[in-house]
């Protein structure tokens, strides 16, 4: 199979060491590895393509674009596969697949990554979901802010993790919302954070209905997020549920902070997101990928869809998955796409079905109530992990590949900039949900405590 890697998505290591168990891997990168990744994928893969090769190969062949370039690399190696596990190269690798005759996400895929496109699908649909407006200037923005209830939402229709989001309360921020949305989705693509495939997607843009959510009636303590995901695959255009996954409230505008499985909810609760997730996975039309789908809560038992990614969730929510339900959904996927039987799970599995539990932390220079840390901070996992009391069996590691190195200054927060300000990545093992939120509130409450003070050279101009 070829492997296409970017930015995003569960750890690398992760992923090549489950793929490379169920066949020969080829690895396209399209982004630099991951330092402590770049040695086990010279001895996990059959080959390997780094961004220069890359690069070189496409200008050597006079190829138009990156799935000309994918497709090439397939036939050189005799893929049988081509899997991606990075939102921005999701459909660029669809197409590849679709052109190949390979099996894939379809031609859909880009239903399920451009915002407009997904939400209009899901409008034809009657689906729950906020009220939205497409905007490809700033103009169509302040028509929008005239025409639907406040406050709203600015988002890039291509971008992930939170980038580029923009709060607008009256009609007067939008000149100010519409500069700073543009100018961080410029900022994530020199980071290797923007969409690989579609040309000048970092123009595109949704604003929608900001909706009030509410974990309340769904969780039987607080501390919980108002929103939930629900993580499952599409086979052969079949959507399987696998679990969901619960969170802690975002910071704002809408920053996640944590991912937690399993959510612990009624399991009439949990049929009724599951449906709505079906629905929504249903309408987009999927062939065969991961899925990702995001649901508001609401006090009254309402929900509304956030959105639908036809890829696994990111961070460690895959690397969760099995040490809390035993499945190894990347070497599944391989198994699917390379068209042998696998036994997808008949339902979403339930906290029942847990063997104790775990969650991924997003450290962002930011208190639990979202303000500021009043001083700069050195990241330091050893600190942390010595000074910061846990419950009794909680084991707490750090996500090498995804976290800064102990030494660097934390950055400030930004909150157009989401998930690009976050200094590290946690994982937290748990005997159960409870204990996994617990700590991770003290977490947060106690890092800007025991983490090293920046000295005034340190600091970044």
């Amino acid at each position: 199979m070829l492997l296409v890697h970017a930015k995003g998505g569960p750890p690398l290591g992760h992923v090549l060491s489950r793929a490379a168990a169920r066949a020969d891997v080829h690895l396209l990168a399209l982004s630099a590895l991951p330092p402590a990744v770049a040695g086990p994928a010279g001895r996990l893969c059959a080959s390997v393509v780094t961004p220069a090769d890359a690069l070189r190969e496409d200008a050597d062949a006079h190829r138009e674009d990156l799935v000309s370039l994918i497709v090439a690399r397939a036939r050189d190696v005799g893929a049988d596969a081509v899997l991606t596990f990075s939102e921005y190269a999701v459909v660029a690798v669809a197409e590849a697949c679709a052109a190949l005759g390979l099996a894939g996400a379809g031609d859909a895929a880009a239903l399920a990554r451009d915002k407009r496109l997904m939400r209009h699908t899901w409008r034809r649909h009657g689906l729950p979901q906020p009220e939205f407006r497409p905007v490809a200037t700033e103009t169509d923005l302040y028509a929008a802010a005239r025409d639907l209830p406040g406050p709203l939402l600015l988002k890039a229709a291509w971008s992930a993790g939170s980038t580029a989001h923009q709060i607008i309360r009256s009609p007067h921020e939008v000149a100010g919302a519409w500069a700073r949305s543009r100018a961080v989705m410029a900022e994530s693509a020199q980071l290797g954070y923007a969409e690989l495939h579609v040309a000048e997607a970092d123009a595109d843009f949704v604003v929608e209905q900001i909706v009030t959510g509410s974990g309340a009636g769904w969780f039987d303590e607080p501390g919980w997020g108002d929103y939930v995901s629900v993580e499952g695959v599409v086979a052969d255009g079949t959507f399987h549920p696998v679990c969901l996954s619960g969170r802690m409230p975002t910071v704002e505008p809408f920053t996640e902070r944590a991912s937690i499985t399993p959510a612990l909810l009624a399991g009439d609760a949990q049929e009724r997101i599951v449906d709505l997730a079906r629905r929504a996975v249903d309408a987009l039309g999927l062939r065969d990928c991961g899925t990702h789908t995001e649901i508001k809560l609401g006090a009254d038992g309402s929900m509304w869809l956030i959105e639908t990614a036809a890829r696994f969730g990111g961070a460690m929510t895959v690397p969760q998955i099995e040490e809390v339900f035993g499945l190894d959904l990347v070497g599944m996927l391989v198994d699917q796409l390379l068209r042998r039987p696998v036994a997808w799970p008949a339902r979403a599995l339930t906290p029942a079905r847990a063997h104790g539990a775990a969650g991924s932390l997003v450290v962002l220079a930011v208190d639990g109530r979202g303000r500021a840390w009043r001083d700069r901070k050195v990241w330091d996992f050893p600190a942390a992990s010595a000074d910061i009391p846990l419950s009794r069996g909680s084991r707490l590691s750090v996500v090498a590949e995804s976290s800064l190195a102990d030494g660097q200054v934390v950055p400030v927060y930004d909150p157009a900039a989401g998930a690009n300000t976050m200094a590290a990545l946690c994982l937290l093992s748990a005997t159960d949900a409870r204990t996994v939120l617990g700590d991770f509130e003290t977490l947060v409450d106690e890092l800007p405590r025991v983490l090293p003070a920046a000295r005034p050279e340190e600091v970044p101009a």
